[in-house]
């Protein structure tokens, strides 16, 4: 939190200076009307009271002003450090690898960007306010024992009893807010997969079970909020029994001084005044530790995030990308996801520059772990993957994705225009890339029917558009940053096999004199490549065109034929609401 405030320390200073100005002002007050007292209200003497008037106004004029810096200096700081922790921790999201986000849930991290945030938000508001009110709190207790001991003794107190009592309901309120924090980011997980799966929830009818879900969710964080909410009850009335038994401490002792003749009547109004101001630091100070336990829990959520480091990063003295024509070579490659069996053992592959390659292998063979290699989103555990020569590792990560264009099975478009969708990768193309981009991918004719054309805002996700022509949108967004080599993984696996041959038309336009790695299962598919390669329990057994593969490899056919029997399952079920076009 401190890297996060110290590029505004300029509001800090501001606050604290504010604060001063606000306390002095504040504590000056009660004297002036204690001295009002003794010395206005005084036969003959109406001139001195009127003194004394203008002087305690002009004195709250200023005290008005500094509470008006002072709290726009504390809220600028924390709306600040908010924006600028959310962002912090958007940009660090981005740049962690994807076996991060493979195990992470989104609702979590959305709950740690928003929630945990604002908590944190809360804190950093209250700190500066919080200050002000204690110099406040601290300039009362020295002008009570200045002015008189006893007077300081009777009204103060009941203070240690407060610090004992607050150090007890910190302790107890940090684990309750912990769990108070976490219950909330798992509510959000809920609703986000009960957003985001939707069409399975419907599909399934499965509502009733997803609505149990939320409400056991949602009991949860209604039983942390509750003994949270138990503990500041137990807390705050403290706050304001102490300086009440303060006052009374004040009335019974100072009473007898002024008859005593040792103090004045303005000394007991003046004390009496300065008793009540206490009531507002320790609110504020109360406030601060029923705040601090639940934003140090939040705090701790968010470092969780930001202390992990990404493991895709350039390496130091990572040099630029060497041209060429898209040359793909794997050389004893090993790897796998964290423990257990590698998903590519030995692994040997050459793909030549401007050469269509398929991958063809079982479900769980390592056939789309090639094509997530390539672009570095995992590195290897053993062996090299050089693109041109150069080993990926090697090179500027931002150089390697940007050689390499992925068009992925599972769709995803951003709720925005098609025009934006397509040019994702060079958000300042002009639209005359755009359209070609379109065409290419046999996109154009269809986008120029929708109600606006290319400014059509698609859905969330794009499911305003259908399976094939949300995949012809990817197509042209991945043309439209000039890869030099294009992987195609899966890419027409989501699509109606009727309506595939469209799709493959789009695809040989793009492909055409392109480094090419196409991961299927679909002959029809498959048959765009130049040369097949067979994957088989993590290596490459066999080599050829689709008919050579055919007639000569006995494995090679029961992958397609168990390929066909998924299409053809696919064909027997129900018609969609929307196919492909």
């Amino acid at each position: 939190m401190a890297a996060t405030v110290r590029p505004h320390r300029k509001w800090v200073v501001w606050g604290i200076l504010a604060g001063l100005l606000w306390t002095a002002a504040r504590v000056s007050i009660p004297s002036l009307t204690g001295f009002a007292i003794d010395d206005g209200i005084v036969p003959g003497k109406s001139s001195n009271a009127l003194r004394w008037t203008v002087l305690i106004l002009a004195v709250g004029v200023v005290q008005a002003a500094a509470t008006g810096l002072r709290r726009y200096a504390a809220f600028r700081l924390a709306l600040r450090v908010e924006a600028d922790l959310r962002m912090r921790l958007a940009a660090h999201l981005q740049q962690l690898h994807f076996a991060f986000h493979d195990e992470a849930q989104t609702g979590q991290l959305m709950a740690r960007a928003n929630t945990d945030i604002q908590q944190v938000q809360q804190v950093v508001l209250l700190i500066p306010l919080t200050i002000a009110s204690t110099l406040s709190m601290l300039a009362v207790i020295a002008i009570l024992v200045s002015r008189s001991p006893g007077l300081a003794f009777f009204g103060l107190a009941a203070l240690p009893f407060l610090n004992v009592a607050a150090a007890r309901f910190t302790r107890r309120m940090y684990p309750v807010s912990l769990e108070l924090q976490e219950e909330l980011a798992d509510l959000s997980s809920v609703v986000e997969e009960s957003v985001t799966g939707i069409r399975v929830v419907k599909g399934f009818g499965a509502e009733g079970m997803q609505t149990g879900r939320l409400a056991g969710e949602a009991d949860s964080v209604y039983d942390r909020s509750i003994a949270s909410a138990r503990l500041r009850a137990a807390f705050l009335p403290l706050i304001d029994l102490l300086p009440t038994l303060g006052l009374v401490g004040i009335l019974w002792y100072g009473g007898h001084q002024v008859l005593r003749g040792q103090l004045t009547i303005g000394d007991i109004v003046a004390a009496n005044f300065y008793v009540l101001m206490l009531i507002w630091p320790l609110r504020m100070l109360g406030m601060l530790l029923g705040q601090l336990p639940r934003s140090a829990a939040a705090a701790g959520r968010i470092h969780e995030v930001l202390a992990t480091d990404p493991q895709i990063i350039d390496r130091p003295g990572a040099r630029p990308l060497t041209d060429g024509p898209g040359e793909v070579r794997f050389e004893g490659v090993q790897f796998g996801y964290g423990e257990g069996r590698p998903v590519l053992n030995d692994f040997d592959l050459v793909v030549h520059g401007g050469e269509a390659v398929a991958i063809v292998g079982a479900t769980a063979s390592g056939k789309s772990t090639v094509a997530r290699l390539i672009p570095r989103f995992y590195d290897v555990d053993a062996g090299h993957v050089r693109i041109d020569g150069t080993d990926v590792r090697d090179a500027r990560v931002a150089d390697v994705r940007r050689a390499v264009g992925t068009v992925f099975e599972d769709t995803f478009l951003f709720s925005d225009t098609v025009r934006n969708n397509i040019a994702f990768a060079d958000p300042d193309a002009p639209m005359e890339a755009v359209v070609r981009a379109a065409r290419l991918a046999g996109a154009d004719e269809f986008l120029q029917e929708l109600p606006d054309g290319y400014d059509t805002v698609v859905g969330e996700h794009g499911y305003s558009l259908s399976g094939g022509q949300r995949q012809r949108v990817a197509i042209a967004r991945a043309v439209i940053a000039q890869p030099r080599v294009l992987i195609l993984d899966d890419a027409t696996s989501s699509v109606d096999p009727t309506k595939e041959h469209e799709i493959r038309g789009a695809l040989r336009e793009v492909m055409e004199g392109r480094t090419t790695i196409i991961i299927a299962h679909r002959p029809a598919t498959i048959a765009l490549a130049d040369r097949v390669v067979l994957i088989d329990n993590g290596r490459a057994v066999a080599s050829g065109t689709h008919d050579e593969l055919l007639a000569t490899n006995e494995r090679y056919r029961e992958v397609l034929a168990r390929a066909e029997a998924g299409d053809a399952a696919f064909d027997d079920a129900p018609t969609p609401l929307r196919g492909a076009p």
